[in-house]
């Protein structure tokens, strides 16, 4: 498969991200062209912080080849990687890093900083921009429907003592 056959299949997995409510970022691992893992974010229906595409497909990619070490393969992301996961993706060793749209909030191969760069010991090759304007689309029509949900729901308040409550003074009385 080509890299943008590959980012194609990255994309796909980020719409079933979104079909689920999650933030629409998905991950592919190739080893020779070849698809190895395919993941995306599952952080909210799985209640769990590290469940983000990369880390997934990592996971999956050790699991099929039976070890750690990646430094055959390449990650293809449709979101620029986060500090978490761009240290997956070093202790990892993956060789390549392709991602489509920039993270201004939390990137790490450029955007707010670039991991990548520092003195470690593996420094994969990154290039950025593959697909972009279509990863990005996907973003930001997730986030405006969110913002649009958001808007008529009610806003949480907290609870109001009731109006013949006694005050707590803080000691057991």
């Amino acid at each position: 498969m080509t890299d943008y056959e590959l980012m194609g299949e990255a994309l796909a997995q980020a719409q079933k991200a979104a079909a689920l409510g999650e933030v629409p970022v998905g991950a592919v691992i190739a080893k020779d062209g070849q698809i190895l893992a395919a993941a995306h974010n599952t952080r909210e229906t799985e209640k769990n912080a590290i469940h983000h595409a990369e880390l997934l497909a990592i996971d999956q990619a050790c699991r099929a080849l039976g070890g750690w070490r990646l430094w055959q393969c390449e990650l293809f992301v449709t979101l620029e990687p986060c500090p978490m996961c761009a240290g997956a993706i070093l202790n990892s060793r993956l060789r390549r890093v392709v991602y489509g749209a920039a993270d201004a909030k939390a990137g790490c191969c450029g955007s707010v900083t670039d991991l990548f760069a520092l003195p470690f010991n593996h420094h994969p090759v990154v290039e950025r921009g593959l697909r972009e304007q279509e990863a990005a689309a996907l973003l930001e029509q997730f986030f405006a429907a969110l913002r649009e949900k958001r808007r008529g729901a009610p806003r949480w308040r907290p609870p109001q003592p009731a109006a013949d409550a006694k005050p707590r003074s803080g000691r057991n009385e």
